[in-house]
């Protein structure tokens, strides 16, 4: 891996003061970050995006799928990183094709060497068609019923389809309906406002089932590229509603935005302590 060059490594030095104000002033739930937010830093130098991270405040982090391509050792080194970091791994994010036959027991191997908790499918990406989703709801309770043994929770994130009309229900009720109550659903914010359904309102109706959410934002103007906080996400709402039925953990996430990745993260972070207050 090639390491952070030295003019990125003293903009993260330039971090440093501002992590005892985020750590001072904690959200109740932890609050982490998704880590594809950070992505092209992450794939030069994972070790010290990580630090940097902890660094500003975050008291967890999400891993994306390229977790899976990396060593036995050197997720074990990740896991030494981050307790000496104090910064929890409670879940990450996986390709269906993880959940395969083929390849669970790798998943469920590297979750546990990470502390994770949930292993959440980003992405379902169903054939077309009426069945299209059976084949996504069928994956997820059979990697339930394989993992749930070890300790560990399946769980499906969506994005903007799950939450469009498909004759009159949204993908993500039928997802919901036909998986076992113990599959997570975890809410990424700004698709499901993006799409136009009502996160409040779908918070309210699965109670215990939404365990955590990335509080990404948007903008009919902007898209994702806004920063947290700078859309037309009702986050006083959304924060009530979520910690009222049962979510533990908070996390950020940026697709891309005017500043930096690892400056984005850090202004995220300050507006959503802020804005949690």
């Amino acid at each position: 891996m090639t390491p952070i060059n030295r003019r990125s490594f003293l903009a993260l030095s330039a971090m440093l003061p501002y992590a005892f104000t985020a750590r001072a002033t904690k959200s109740k739930l932890p609050v982490g970050l998704e880590l594809y937010s950070v992505r092209e830093a992450l794939k030069k130098d994972p070790e010290a995006t990580v630090r940097a991270v902890g660094e500003m405040g975050y008291q967890c982090v999400e891993f994306y799928a390229p977790y899976f391509e990396r060593s036995d050792a050197q997720n074990k080194d990740m896991r030494k990183l981050l307790d000496d970091l104090g910064v929890h791994c409670y879940s990450t994010h996986n390709d269906l094709e993880y959940l395969a036959p083929d390849k669970i027991n790798r998943t469920r191997d590297l979750n546990l060497t990470l502390g994770s908790k949930y292993v959440i499918v980003a992405s379902g990406q169903p054939k077309p068609g009426p069945d299209g989703w059976l084949s996504v709801t069928d994956a997820l309770n059979a990697a339930a019923e394989k993992l749930e043994p070890a300790g560990l929770k399946v769980g499906y994130h969506n994005h903007e389809p799950e939450f469009r009309s498909v004759d009159g229900k949204f993908p993500a009720q039928y997802l919901a309906e036909h998986t076992k109550p113990s599959v997570i659903l975890q809410l990424d914010v700004g698709t499901c406002v993006a799409s136009g359904a009502d996160p409040v309102a779908w918070i309210r109706s699965h109670p215990g089932r939404i365990k955590s959410m990335h509080c990404k934002d948007w903008s009919p103007s902007q898209g994702y590229k806004v920063l947290f906080g700078e859309g037309v996400a009702p986050w006083k709402a959304i924060f009530a509603a979520a910690e009222s039925s049962g979510l533990e953990y908070y996390l950020l996430e940026q697709e891309g935005s005017r500043y930096p990745e690892l400056e984005t993260a850090k202004r995220c972070l300050e507006t959503f302590l802020t804005t949690h207050a």
